[in-house]
């Protein structure tokens, strides 16, 4: 793999120079799909009688960094550059450059513009925003590239690479430009899908989605409601994340949990256990400590475990209060608002609760509602 590294980022140097001297046109295209075999970029396609010439708008897929070079190896297209800053290194990967900086309306009413010129490429869209490994669902597909024209074509797009992963989660152009040089090599399958118009009176939201379920049929995947900011905030958690699972001794001594002076001799995954459950206890004292401790060997998150326990989705008795003689003592903030809870629980009901397994479903609903009630007051206290 280093050997074939090394030897691909010289030659990679002279497919870019090539790339760049020679204008636009099908004997470039073939010429540099030819060099870029010889990198370990084997690109092929589907059904490419479904291409149709008179389309301006291609909408794409999200799997690697370099989706947009690939399908420029089959087509002329441009893909105008969302994310970073202007200059030569958006020039050279391709990116088509706009000089738009504000916010996407401008955006769209540019890529108007650049549309009504006939002698202008087509554009290539990715409306995910974000790339995925492809191979679990499609990430909700933003709206505004549906709002340029009112005819589309999808292409769907797979990749498949020997022994590394496709594509990794916050991982740079440079890390995927690396591992593709150093595998053997990496295929790109292109399948051209028929158009689709717009149909009469439909919001461009509606459009999207009905697209979003074609390329995800034809990819065999989920059609899923997550975002590319919903991906983000996942990467932010497990950046944030304490200690890792598979990795206990990775994270830096200030970011690892603080472990009692009692459970220096437990074993580390057991300890850490034990001090997040700690973590959850003070902040929900009447939830029986084994339930937190089962919950928090799933999620290995303090704050989701604490959300799952506040909605219901963990079912747990709450303990007495000499349940949890073994832990420290609370504060006294905590003991006031532990206080406050047990006043808070009586007041929507008049009768006592029971402890026993109601006959009637309006009873248990309204149980499982006064307890939901008394945790999110206490939670919020």
């Amino acid at each position: 793999g280093l050997c074939l590294l090394v030897l691909r980022v010289f030659i990679g140097v002279h497919v870019f120079l090539v790339s760049c001297a020679l204008p636009d046109s099908v004997l470039r295209r073939f010429i540099v799909r030819v060099m870029c075999s010889v990198l370990g970029l084997f690109v092929r396609q589907s059904d490419p009688q479904f291409r149709d010439v008179n389309v301006r708008v291609y909408i794409a897929n999200h799997v690697t960094q370099f989706d947009h070079n690939v399908i420029n190896l089959l087509t002329s297209c441009n893909t105008p550059a969302l994310n970073g800053a202007p200059g030569f290194i958006c020039w050279s990967r391709g990116f088509m450059e706009l000089g738009v900086t504000g916010s996407r309306a401008e955006l769209v009413d540019s890529l108007k513009v650049y549309s009504s010129h006939r002698g202008n490429p087509p554009l290539l869209l990715f409306p995910e925003e974000a790339a995925t490994n492809g191979r679990a669902g499609l990430l909700r597909f933003s709206s505004w590239p549906f709002s340029i024209l009112d005819v589309v074509q999808p292409v769907a797009l797979q990749v498949q690479r020997p022994l590394i992963t496709v594509s990794v989660a916050d991982s740079s152009w440079i890390t995927e430009l690396l591992w593709t040089f150093f595998v053997p090599f990496t295929v790109y399958q292109v399948r051209w899908m028929p158009s689709v118009p717009r149909r009469a009176e439909e919001l461009s939201e509606d459009f999207a989605l009905r697209v979003q379920e074609l390329l995800a049929m034809e990819l065999g995947v989920v059609s899923t409601r997550l975002t590319a900011a919903d991906k983000t905030e996942h990467m932010k958690r497990l950046r944030h994340t304490s200690v890792l699972p598979f990795a206990p001794g990775s994270q830096p001594l200030a970011a690892r949990p603080r472990i009692p002076s009692s459970l220096t001799g437990v074993a580390p995954e057991d300890a850490r256990i034990t001090a997040m459950a700690q973590r959850v206890k003070e902040v929900l004292p009447h939830v029986p400590l084994e339930v937190i401790r089962i919950d928090l060997a799933q999620t290995n998150c303090v704050d989701t475990t604490i959300a799952n326990l506040l909605e219901g989705r963990v079912p747990f008795f709450p303990e007495s209060k000499e349940a949890g003689t073994d832990l420290p003592a609370p504060s006294t903030s905590q003991a006031a608002a532990a206080s406050g809870i047990q006043g808070s629980t009586a007041v929507p009901s008049s009768k006592p609760a029971t402890k026993q397994f109601a006959k009637s479903p309006v009873e248990r609903h309204l149980s499982l509602q006064e307890r939901k009630r008394a945790l999110y007051d206490y939670a919020r206290r």
